[in-house]
């Protein structure tokens, strides 16, 4: 059974997620943003341990906290790991009154009908119960959508659901992420097909169940309305999928109950050579600036 007070946070709480749960190949390229290049390294050990450094960086500094920063999405080593001597999920709880979530995909599938698919995730029950064991509220997965191809999309949100309901049996809030490309040449249509598909799924869910989703900004604003309003949907929140920050907060500042989980437009300003001094101010310039776009709206 999910935490009350966590599920009170998710559903009422101003502010946005943090998505920190890059992984795999995403993970070099945010280490270069960051200003370590990637012959400053050798093995993903030594990857993943920067990576963690980081990610511990910034959820130990004084501007990230539960008044702006509701959620953190994290990978699964950083949910392993400590942060100031203490488990992460348990740290960003108890200390900075931040909801832990755990992504749990292991990547996607080759393209077919103009959509990747997630890979397999062997031994996903095991995961989601060392999660539970370390205080994670809810979880995240990640799909994509590079066509508006109706049987494609149906694909998504089936598979998309149905591992839904496998975290949901565990207590836990799965975050559905059915993400659209940006560079889809048919992306408001694609919006329109996944909108009606995801409707349909949250319809089907057995009574009393509820999850999150996590979209890319809709062409068209305030598009996703109706499934902000389904008594099964806890939140809406949005990606940056590859838009500026700035770019990310003024669209998103157009869509009426619609909040931000971003990850490189959190990060986008952040340099390992900063002083901590420094680094805190630019990271909190960046929380208000997505804050502000999650709460207040055109």
């Amino acid at each position: 059974m999910a935490d009350a007070t966590m599920m009170s946070q998710m559903i009422s709480k101003a502010g946005f997620i943090a998505a920190l749960d890059q992984s795999g190949g995403s993970t070099p390229g945010a280490l270069r943003l960051y200003g370590i290049a990637d012959s400053d390294y050798t093995g993903d050990e030594a990857m993943f341990r920067l990576m963690h450094e980081m990610r511990v960086r910034i959820m130990t500094a004084p501007s990230f906290s539960g008044d702006k920063v509701i959620g953190a999405i994290l990978f699964e080593k950083t949910m392993d790991g400590e942060a100031a001597g203490k488990p992460v999920p348990s740290y960003l709880w108890e200390d900075r009154g931040v909801v832990p979530f755990l992504k749990v995909d292991k990547g996607l599938a080759a393209e077919e009908n103009g959509v990747q698919l997630m890979k397999p995730i062997p031994d996903l029950d095991i995961l989601l119960a060392r999660a539970v064991k370390k205080g994670v509220f809810g979880t995240k997965m990640r799909s994509v959508i590079a066509q508006a191809d109706k049987a494609g999309i149906a694909a998504v949100v089936k598979q998309q659901f149905e591992l839904g309901l496998q975290i949901l049996g565990h207590g836990l809030i799965p975050i559905i992420e059915p993400e659209v490309s940006l560079k889809s040449a048919t992306k408001e249509e694609a919006e329109v097909i996944l909108r009606d598909e995801i409707l349909r799924a949250l319809d089907s869910l057995p009574a009393g169940q509820r999850v999150m989703l996590k979209l890319t900004i809709p062409t068209v604003a305030d598009f996703y309305k109706p499934l902000i309003d389904h008594k099964a949907v806890i939140r809406v929140v949005a990606l940056s999928g590859g838009y500026s920050r700035a770019d990310a907060c003024e669209k998103l500042s157009h869509n009426h109950g619609m909040i931000a989980s971003f990850s490189r437009a959190l990060t986008q300003d952040l340099r390992v050579t900063m002083s901590d001094t420094e680094f805190d101010a630019s990271l909190g310039r960046t929380i208000d600036e997505i804050y502000t776009a999650s709460v207040v709206k055109a």
